[in-house]
């Protein structure tokens, strides 16, 4: 598809001005040129062309808030000043797998005041001896050249800055708190249990003592039947000898 008709799909009928992200990624520009972006897209802050055959940005219109652009896997080997005169507040630039070979190649990226990251990653510059401390003195505006800067730390992850952040914010009670009824639920379980095996044994104990409370009137009673017929025996030797 070409760029410009993947542009038409991607508004989904709004208006340019309303759109503020746009991505065009593996379309064809028929003419190595950007097409089908206006400077009606005044809201637009991000803007991916990845593997779209783009040769020369000379085309690309005015995107006064544009923050952030996706060039990679482009051919573009320099001639950047349009970037600073359409694009005065880019604050992220990738440039990976372009035909950019040496620093007078990004030298006109001296006017983007605001970049703070750019990547240069797959491009002949990074062969270039001190190619990472040459970058960072022509450029000394920029934060992070291939997602580090000059004492190898890495450059944060915005999207999981975003999802830190919103996790902070829609933070419930914390785990501690769950915990502490869960331990009490479970105390109060195992104390209900413990008292259904107390009052079973105290049960048992009842109806054992009933037990021997019966045997013991059982002997009781056979004893005194017994002492009844010896004493009826005796009666009865008595009248025989009278």
């Amino acid at each position: 598809m070409d760029m410009k008709k993947r542009i038409i799909l991607e508004l989904r009928n709004r208006d340019p001005a309303e759109v503020a992200e746009m991505v065009v990624d593996n379309s064809h520009s028929v003419s190595g040129e950007v097409e089908g972006l206006s400077d009606k897209f005044v809201e637009l802050e991000v803007l991916s062309m990845i593997n779209v055959g783009l040769n020369s940005l000379a085309k690309l219109p005015s995107l006064p808030k544009l923050r952030k652009l996706e060039l990679s896997e482009n051919n573009l080997s320099g001639s950047f000043e349009t970037l600073s005169e359409k694009c005065p507040n880019l604050v992220y630039l990738n440039l990976s797998s372009n035909k950019i070979k040496e620093l007078s190649n990004v030298e006109a990226l001296q006017n983007l005041k605001s970049l703070q990251s750019l990547d240069l990653l797959n491009c002949e510059i990074t062969s270039l001896e001190d190619y990472r401390e040459s970058v960072f003195e022509l450029l000394p505006q920029v934060t992070y050249l291939d997602g580090f800067d000059q004492d190898e730390n890495e450059a944060p992850d915005s999207e999981a800055d975003e999802e830190d952040e919103d996790g902070e914010d829609g933070a419930g009670p914390t785990g501690d708190y769950d915990d502490e009824d869960e331990d009490d639920d479970e105390d109060e379980e195992d104390g209900s249990e413990g008292g259904e095996e107390e009052d079973e044994d105290d049960e048992e104990d009842d109806y054992g003592e009933e037990e021997e409370e019966e045997d013991e009137r059982a002997d009781a009673q056979g004893q005194k039947r017994k002492r009844d017929v010896e004493d009826d025996g005796e009666d009865d030797e008595d009248d025989e000898d009278d």
